[in-house]
């Protein structure tokens, strides 16, 4: 059996995954659903949407709305790769995507989660 690439994976069948490791930690689905908001434009509403649709990632963050632009503030390490040096534009947006919750069920402020600096 072939691994499916990262890529082609729904964007529905991680979703929970991310609210669980949240949650696990004391957070909760609004902060997650937040987050992915930010980082894509996406209305809560519109959120929703994607996730019934059971969209891939690829198409997920193709058809985003409105990319943040601070996005590319998002460094570090996600399962030992710098984020900065990812090539692939979609991998690095799932990674962002990733970070941002590890950041998150870590305990950090949300303003600075999302690079507000407030």
């Amino acid at each position: 059996m072939s691994r499916r690439r990262i890529e082609t994976v729904s964007v529905a069948s991680v979703y929970p995954l991310y609210v669980a490791k949240a949650q696990k930690k004391g957070r909760t689905k609004a902060e997650v659903d937040e987050i992915l908001c930010w980082l894509t434009g996406h209305s809560q509403q519109s959120l929703a949407e994607q996730l019934a649709t059971d969209v891939d990632f690829a198409t997920f963050f193709a058809t985003a709305p409105a990319p943040n632009a601070a996005r590319s503030l998002i460094t570090g390490t996600i399962c030992g790769v710098r984020i900065e040096t990812i090539g692939d534009p979609v991998v690095r947006e799932i990674r962002y995507a990733d970070k941002l919750v590890d950041e998150l069920a870590k305990g950090r402020p949300m303003h600075k989660i999302l690079r507000t600096g407030e």
